[in-house]
């Protein structure tokens, strides 16, 4: 190491593990590749910080990163740190579930955290700062967090503008319910085409209370990501103004050597999983939430927090498809802050967050700024929470149903079984007419191991919804739902899935499946001895052969309980 003037530097103590030993090979050609790239000497003594930018450009969700990743860049260089940028995998659930019955969607949200450590990791960079846009990269950048246990910030990136359409709102919500309709006969092709070309008026996530704003918003219930910047709007001035305090922030946090797992603890998780029942979130976060705790070493057990809180966190917040409102009136009445504002007595108030302060002190000055957008405790839009955790002897691990807001949480459906080993099948059954009123419908084999990467089913729930047979039709799936669904009695991710020899494997047509909410099963009335003599016949395969990525991914992945993650569960 040499000073400006050519002549030995004096030897310092490194603080920052990515300047490396002076004497060492490593750091010599690390040297030579910097410099190259115009860092300056002071510049190789400064924190270095990953941009992860999980940008595409084959979906809206991702337009504006690149963007941001250049504002950030130069906000950084500013505040005294050196950014480098690194790229990820970027899923975006609209456009990548094209291929293989949807495997590559959940499974691309590992193949993320594991990009992220080969690039932070392998360099030994200081921080990281995530960039995180559409469903899957938002747990990803969290998981990764959790598991380097680096200074990190999460960024969400915004939601994007709707549409009009013969004078209504519309957004990409309406067009997949009306393209499943069509599917099936029940809307007018071209009107979706219609639909299609003007749902989406700029970048971002889809603007419901979908999996990517209920991930944005978890982050900040979480304490990961800045107060006040959730949900926001792509590329608004409140989105900017966001960027250029995080870019401030996250060197900050580097040099206050602030690290997620002194953030994600289980108080912060209970608080979140609150926020998520308190908006009507979607049911992917459950199992996300499970995967970062798995990730912070964090001994806390998602599903058991849901059912916990579910009777004691009302519904305060009827965002759409839970109710009429839009996210836009939620960013106006304050967003994240305002509902965590209203949970305030149910809180774990004192836990740390990525802006320094405790959250108590942040919700010190917090006010709701529209009632009836954000109800009082005392008000809600209803009294339990709309994420409901069932077991019984159809799911002895659990499954998940998401009701709206107007739907009864009563509701107990029993009905003989129609079992499908795929949404297509399903779909064309719907078609043929073999779909019928008081049945319940079984598609298997979607689990994260069957399909494998988690098939998505939501398209037969919305096909059911517009051929007039929702809540006359039951549904029961090992598969994943669209964040956006709320229609129906959709009992969705059943666990154990059939892959793993689950009960849902050995259902045949006939069976007697009752779905009873109130006592929060789902039971498959067939004697234990018929059952075991099931299993002892035959054994139960997925027909769904892949190579490459979705193999390995078959054969590495944990179980839905443990959030789907692809590493031994620690707890």
């Amino acid at each position: 190491m040499v000073n400006r003037e050519g002549g030995p530097a004096k030897d310092l103590r490194r603080r920052w593990r990515s300047c490396l030993v002076e004497e060492s090979p490593r750091w010599a050609v690390r040297r030579a590749h910097w410099r190259a790239m115009g860092l300056t000497e002071e510049d190789l003594e400064r924190p270095k910080i990953a941009i992860v930018n999980s940008s595409s450009e084959l979906a809206m969700c991702f337009r504006h990163l690149d963007g941001i990743a250049a504002r950030l860049k130069e906000i950084i260089r500013s505040a005294g740190g050196v950014p480098f940028e690194i790229r990820t995998a970027a899923p975006a659930d609209f456009i990548t579930s094209a291929g293989h019955g949807g495997g590559y969607v959940l499974s691309a949200r590992d193949l993320i955290v594991n990009d992220i450590e080969v690039a932070v990791e392998g360099a030994l960079l200081d921080g990281m700062i995530c960039l995180s846009s559409c469903d899957k990269t938002v747990p990803a950048h969290l998981m990764a967090a959790a598991r380097l246990d680096l200074p990190t910030l999460i960024v969400a990136c915004g939601y994007q503008p709707s549409g009009e359409h013969r004078g209504k709102v519309v957004d990409i919500e309406d067009v997949f319910l009306h393209a499943s309709g069509a599917a099936v006969g029940a809307c007018d092709l071209r009107e979706v085409w219609e639909m299609a070309d003007r749902a989406i008026q700029g970048p971002g996530v889809c603007p419901g209370m979908g999996t990517a704003n209920s991930m944005h918003m978890a982050c900040e219930a979480l304490g990961m990501a800045l107060p006040g910047s959730t949900p926001v709007r792509a590329n608004s001035p409140r989105m900017w103004d966001v960027v250029e305090e995080a870019g401030r922030r996250i060197v900050e946090l580097v040099r206050e050597d602030v690290k997620p797992r002194q953030i994600l603890k289980p108080e912060a998780f209970a608080n979140a999983v609150m926020v998520m029942l308190a908006v009507g979130a979607s049911i992917n976060v459950v199992k996300h939430l499970q995967a970062v705790a798995r990730e912070a070493r964090c001994p806390v057990d998602i599903y058991e927090l849901f059912a916990q809180y579910e009777e004691k966190v009302p519904l305060l917040v009827a965002v759409r498809p839970n109710g009429e409102h839009r996210i836009e009136d939620l960013e106006e009445a304050g967003g994240t802050l305002a509902v965590l504002k209203r949970l305030e007595p149910l809180l774990a108030a004192g836990v740390p967050t990525v802006a320094g302060r405790t959250l108590q002190e942040i919700l010190r000055d917090v006010r709701v700024l529209r009632d009836e957008v954000v109800r009082p405790l005392d008000r809600p839009w209803r009294r339990r929470g709309t994420i409901v955790i069932l077991k019984g002897s159809l799911a002895p691990q659990g499954a998940i149903v998401r009701l709206g807001s107007a739907q009864d949480g009563s509701i107990r459906f029993s009905g003989p079984a129609k079992v499908y080993g795929s949404q297509e099948q399903a779909l064309e059954g719907l078609r043929r007419g073999e779909v019928r009123p008081g049945q319940v419908v079984v598609i298997r084999g979607m689990g994260p191991r069957g399909r494998p990467g988690m098939g998505m089913v939501s398209a037969f729930a919305f096909a059911l919804d517009r051929a007039g047979l929702s809540g006359r039709v039951a549904m029961v799936s090992d598969g994943q739902v669209s964040g956006l669904l709320n229609r129906g009695l959709v009992v969705a991710e059943v666990c154990p899935e059939a892959a793993e020899g689950g009960p849902l494997a050995w259902v045949e047509d006939g069976d007697r499946i009752v779905i009873d909410l109130e006592a929060r099963r789902v039971d498959l009335e067939v004697p234990l001895e018929v059952l075991e003599a099931r299993r002892q016949a035959r054994s139960w395969e997925s027909p769904v052969e892949e190579h490459g990525w979705l193999e390995m991914y078959r054969k590495l992945v944990r179980p839905l309980r443990d959030g789907a993650i692809l590493v031994e569960s620690i707890y």
